[in-house]
């Protein structure tokens, strides 16, 4: 398996990564024991958030014995300094460590500078020179900001959803980070779900030497099907190749990753789920998808005013509202029988 350095961090790890959202879904047994499971099976950076409820916790109890031996990101999504250095202590409380390896600020609306009256960044410099944190880093979903943010030369890493259904812009962003030296940690490559061929959203990144992605993974199963890739690494071949090509074709650009951002709609619709429903059902067909809790969750959106605002939040630019309805439309369709799928 190829190894991938992030920039100027001088971290190196194999190009296969854990992301701890997901472990926060599972009970601190289960938990501990996929941590550990993917140490042993050859990762060594873990990236979470103080975001993501318990999961640094369990982290901590997983790793701690081996903390010397891994890399260590987390995040904080406060917005003033006070409330970033209370983040940090309880991050570092629940990872059981007197350090992060890099510290991210999480899904951010604006590029934090020194000088820019915040006091955001020169707490992160703050902790730096305590040697709290290794290195700054920065995690993103509106473009305009990621690039904003690699420009300024103030950020060791950048954190943005990547996947083989990216657009150029996202390409570029790559090539941008590795241009300047700054790592680039990949999140939803599996584009929120959408993607279900494990081997081709791996040997897609493979094509990038300054990409580390890290795979969201909440059972047993889905962690060896990542492991399985440390000895017996596939490659990017022709055949991968036409596959990701035909499947990006059916994708286009407008489609809804599933992010959440958009949420809470006043209608109380579920957006992240209704928005991609078809293609949802179409990638891995299932019963869950058209029981009775989501028929009756589907039955919100003619409530949908057009307020805008999932609009306004949507870190893609997409016209929620108009995907809402078409999915409503198409759902319809095959409850009734008139779409196979």
């Amino acid at each position: 398996m190829k190894t991938v350095t992030l920039g100027s961090t001088g971290i190196t790890s194999p190009q296969n990564a854990f992301g701890a959202l997901p472990i926060q879904r599972d009970d601190f047994d289960t938990a501990i024991k996929i941590l550990q499971r993917a140490y042993e099976g050859g990762m060594t950076f873990f990236d979470t958030a103080r975001a993501y409820s318990d999961s640094e916790e369990k982290m901590g109890l997983a790793l701690c014995h081996v903390r010397d031996k891994i890399h260590i990101a987390t995040k904080t999504m406060a917005k003033n300094p006070d409330d970033v250095k209370a983040q940090l202590e309880t991050s570092l409380k629940n990872l059981k460590t007197d350090h992060v390896d890099i510290y991210q600020f999480h899904c951010v609306d604006q590029c934090y500078k020194p000088g820019d009256g915040t006091g955001m960044y020169e707490v992160l410099e703050d902790f730096k020179r305590q040697g709290m944190i290794r290195h700054i880093g920065v995690t993103a979903h509106k473009i305009g900001i990621a690039e904003e943010c690699v420009e300024s030369g103030l950020y060791e890493t950048l954190q943005f959803p990547f996947s083989y259904l990216s657009s150029k812009r996202e390409v570029d962003l790559v090539n941008l980070c590795r241009e300047k030296n700054v790592g680039f940690i990949a999140m939803k490559g599996l584009a929120g779900g959408l993607i279900t061929n494990s081997k081709a959203a791996y040997t897609f990144m493979t094509q990038y030497d300054n990409v580390l992605p890290i795979w969201g993974i909440q059972h047993m199963k889905e962690l060896e099907e990542w492991l399985s890739f440390m000895n017996n690494s596939p490659v990017y071949d022709k055949e991968m190749e036409a596959f990701v090509t035909n499947d990006k074709k059916s994708f286009g650009t407008d489609f809804c990753r599933g992010c959440g951002y958009c949420m809470p709609c006043p209608q109380e619709i579920t957006i992240n789920n209704c928005a991609r429903m078809i293609q949802l059902i179409r990638r891995s067909p299932s019963a869950t998808w058209l029981s009775e809790f989501w028929q009756n969750e589907f039955k919100k959106i003619p409530n949908c005013t057009g307020c805008g605002a999932c609009r306004k939040k949507c870190p893609y630019g997409l016209d929620i509202p108009t995907l809402l309805k078409k999915n409503y439309e198409d759902y319809q369709n095959i409850l009734n029988g008139k779409t196979k799928v």
